[in-house]
């Protein structure tokens, strides 16, 4: 496509951030314009000369303005193919000239939602002229070139001055790309406003938007990847400032995203989640963050090497000096101050990130997984062991510091890959038994890891003695139960549902342990 020398613009805005002066360069460089309703006021009131669309049109807006550009006389200047002598020759006939360039930005119908306003206030904010004129343009790039955001004003402007008042074919193609992606996004827009009551709509359009540029690589080299959010929208990623070490990688992005959850998903104390491939390999509450996270870091000081720590207080110096004592990939925090950004910016690669966004635990939502040709969706796993009402089963109930420990051990649970099992004391983890096929395997996978732990800190007695234990899912069999028993854990925390639910609380009476059921199950693939 070769470049169009732009002689005529239709302009219709709603969001008028930089209008006159777009205005203003456009009627300098000779550009003719036209304008409708409340864009041509403004374009006027700046002193500058616009003809209004209904005298283009010899028809009146009508319908409170519902009716504005629907009209051939706009819709034919947008889609004419000058190259073609009969798209030129009926121009001609019908007395229309050309556009070379629409710029229009719709109603704000996203943000006219979010505001609480009434459905019938919602409708009038769906746009369909503005989409209309977007489209039209867009598959006429190569003739016309088409805005949909100030943001563009001023790349577009610049090739204007120095390119003779023309737009290049690939900057048309470009700008189209945008508009369609823009018209697509706000489609989806309306249509998940339109299912709202729905918790599994019977449509899930999905507009993305990539954030940045391509990650380093995936999971492996030899894969591509990168982060993407819906359209018009933004998380608690998208304020996160990073103040050192290397671009965050895709694993790192995964890993610090279910740290982070989790560091949020406990108590009102500092807390700290020590997160390695997804999974945790040490969590603690402490009265200080330094302390929550020498606490965390004793439960599994070997799987932490590499991981990401994640905290819910701000860092301070004396926590970022124990942090880097062994190699770290992240920290992530709300906050920090100068002296440990300083201790973090010295050691060389670590990534340090500051996020001013919380998580919500208790927020509803939809959580995604690809399959072969589309994908899973499920209600977000917003329950909290706060909000349960738990059972005691046993003839022993469990110690109000056990119930604490209980609460603990079963919100970290549910951070933990199926099968888990979660050993914890004082509010700190002592062992981690994630992702295993058996459940009595995890069992024991989490007591020997507090074993090792325990050796690696110079102690005889396993952590786990004195401890209770969370099960994410309740326990088949006896067996995993006295495995728990025989690491020394005093009660036991489980969703309870099992057909041999019987069997398991005779075993735990047996051995004169506490055990509640939640009614809730936690599995986490």
């Amino acid at each position: 496509m070769t470049k169009v020398a732009i002689s005529r613009a239709l302009i219709s805005v709603y969001d008028k951030t930089g209008l006159e002066d777009l205005a203003r360069a456009l009627h300098q460089a000779g550009v003719e314009i036209v304008s409708t309703g409340s864009t041509a006021a403004a374009i006027r009131s700046a002193g500058l000369p616009v003809t209004a669309v209904e005298d283009l049109t010899g028809f009146p807006e009508c319908l409170d303005g519902r009716v504005k550009t629907l009209h051939p006389a706009v819709h034919a200047g947008l889609l004419a193919d000058p190259g073609r002598p009969e798209h030129r020759a009926q121009l001609d006939e019908l007395g229309i000239a050309p556009f070379e360039l629409l710029v229009s930005n719709l109603y704000p119908f996203e943000q006219t939602v979010a505001s609480g306003a009434s459905p019938q206030e919602c409708v009038e904010q769906i746009d369909i002229g503005g989409p209309a004129m977007v489209r039209a343009a867009a598959k006429n790039h190569a003739w016309v070139g088409v805005v949909t955001s100030p943001e563009q004003y001023d790349a577009v402007l610049a090739e204007l001055r120095s390119n003779d008042a023309a737009l290049s074919g690939e900057t048309r193609r470009r700008l189209a790309l945008e508009a369609f992606a823009h018209t697509a996004a706000y489609d989806a827009a309306i249509v998940r406003w339109l299912e709202r009551d729905e918790l599994l709509p019977r449509h899930l359009v999905l507009a993305l938007e990539r954030t940045d540029d391509e990650l380093r690589y995936g999971e492996n080299p030899h894969q591509r990847a990168a982060r993407y959010r819906r359209a018009g929208t933004t998380s608690w990623w998208d304020a996160v400032t990073q103040h050192s070490g290397l671009a965050l990688s895709y694993l790192n992005y995964y890993d610090t995203e279910a740290a982070w959850q989790l560091a949020h998903d406990l108590g009102e104390q500092p807390a700290c989640a020590i997160i390695k491939h997804a999974n945790p390999c040490g969590v603690a509450e402490g009265k200080t963050q330094v302390e929550a996270y020498r606490k965390a870091l004793a439960c599994d000081p070997v799987s932490a090497f590499g991981g990401i720590v994640a905290l819910n207080r701000p860092l301070d110096a004396e926590a970022a000096r124990a942090i880097v004592e062994i190699f770290t990939e992240v920290i992530i925090a709300p906050d920090a101050s100068d002296e440990a950004i300083a201790i973090v910016g010295a050691k060389k690669n670590l990534r340090l990130l500051l996020a001013d966004g919380l998580p919500d635990p208790r927020a509803r939502g939809l959580v995604f997984k690809s399959v072969a040709g589309g994908m899973l969706t499920q209600s977000r796993d917003n329950a909290v062991v706060d909000d349960l009402e738990l059972k005691t089963v046993t003839k022993r109930k469990p110690t109000p510091a056990e119930i604490a420990d209980l609460k603990f051990a079963f919100r970290v649970a549910k951070h933990v890959k199926s099968n888990a099992i979660v050993y914890a004391k004082d509010g700190a983890t002592v062992g981690i038994g994630a992702g295993q096929m058996s459940r009595v395997d995890a069992a024991r996978i989490a007591a020997r890891k507090a074993e090792d732990a325990a050796k690696a800190a110079g102690s005889a007695e396993p952590l786990t003695r004195g401890s209770v234990v969370a099960s994410d899912a309740f326990f088949p069999f006896a067996d995993g139960l006295l495995v728990a028993i025989e690491a020394g854990a005093t009660a036991v925390i489980q969703p309870g549902g099992s057909v041999r639910d019987d069997e398991v609380i005779a075993a735990a009476d047996q051995a004169g342990i506490a055990m509640v059921f939640t009614g809730v199950r936690h599995f986490r693939h």
